[in-house]
């Protein structure tokens, strides 16, 4: 049983009508209420202890409050559970819940907390992925407005995504500037995922951004590694293919820091040191790359500044349609130094 005070409690204790207590509890204009009947009601409501009946409130007003966030592994991934802090910091602001649901990449779990959600009459949905991939959604009714987060799908017309382009030029541009444009590698191309956007759907526009710059500079790569597959041995692999081919090498722009990782320790088996006999600029900003030795230059996914703007798209009244693109900060580490003489 639900003991809360009521409307009418508030009124009688007021000395009002339950119609006079709505109106100054959410400060209707024009209601033609006595400064001294609102200071009553809202002392009233005070020593009542007075709170609103969010479902009767929802019912009257034809909104929830209410946003609904489904992802695959956002929640349990440390690196990119600052999307959720993002979100929930906006709704905060503006006085509106956040549901979230896991599905873990199952299909089933998807539709299951797809319909939990429309359910419950949630304002928007967020669809958010933890590696930037093409999602298979289904329509969805029109009163619900969506946008996806890091990821993108043919049944939601709008996607913050990181500016990744910009930023593969901005790596890129690091290296030149520092001195290295006759001996830059590219450590990670990947072509598969370049093309393919159920695998990716910004790694394309990363190495766009990579070629643009050297293309701008006249630069060829010493050396392209190809792989698909963004781990540690492979850069590692790479790295010493690379090494052993005798490429003159003083540079390398690697696809993320885990593969930054793997780089740094098949450099230090050929005795080469970062940055004195090879520089190295990266992507993601994981954790790792601060952890390195020296710390990894990269450029950082803004989990958190999607987060909050998806939040601000879903809850806009005219919310903007297509891509909105979130820059990706440098983060200036020490892994960067100007080639030997």
């Amino acid at each position: 049983m639900d003991d809360r005070p009521t409307l009418a409690d508030v009124a009688a204790r007021a000395g009002v009508s339950k119609t006079a207590v709505s109106l100054a509890l959410n400060d209707r204009p024009g209601s033609r209420l006595s400064a001294d009947a609102v200071r009553r009601i809202k002392e009233a409501a005070q020593e009542l202890n007075y709170r609103p009946n969010p479902a009767a409130r929802s019912l009257r007003i034809g909104r929830t409050n209410t946003i609904g966030f489904i992802s695959d592994e956002v929640t349990v991934t440390r690196f990119a559970s600052a999307m959720i802090r993002g979100m929930l910091d906006v709704a905060d602001d503006r006085d509106h819940g956040v549901l979230i649901a896991e599905t873990g990449h199952h299909p089933k779990q998807l539709a299951k907390a797809l319909e939990s959600m429309i359910d419950r009459q949630v304002d928007g949905i967020i669809f958010g992925s933890l590696t930037a991939r093409l999602l298979d959604l289904p329509e969805l009714p029109d009163r619900v407005r969506a946008v996806t987060v890091n990821c993108k799908s043919a049944t939601v017309p709008t996607a913050v995504l990181p500016s990744e382009r910009v930023a593969g030029r901005q790596v890129a541009r690091l290296l030149l500037d520092a001195g290295h444009g006759d001996a830059v590698a590219v450590i990670g191309n990947a072509p598969l995922a370049s093309a393919d956007q159920r695998i990716s759907v910004t790694i394309g526009e990363r190495f766009a951004g990579i070629h643009q710059a050297l293309d701008e500079a006249g630069v060829v790569p010493v050396a392209v590694a190809d792989f698909e597959m963004w781990e540690p041995w492979h850069g590692y692999d790479a790295t010493k293919r690379v090494i052993e081919s005798g490429a003159p090498i003083t540079a390398m722009i690697c696809l993320n820091d885990r593969v930054a990782f793997g780089a740094y320790q098949a450099l230090a088996e050929h005795g080469l040191s970062v940055p004195h006999d090879v520089s190295i600029a990266s992507f993601d900003d994981d954790e790792i790359a601060s952890y390195l030795r020296p710390g990894l230059t990269t450029a950082r996914l803004p989990y958190e500044e999607m987060g909050r703007r998806a939040m601000e798209v879903v809850m806009a009244p005219d919310p903007p349609v297509g891509d909105q693109l979130v820059p990706m900060p440098i983060q200036h580490r020490e892994s960067i130094a100007a080639p030997r003489l």
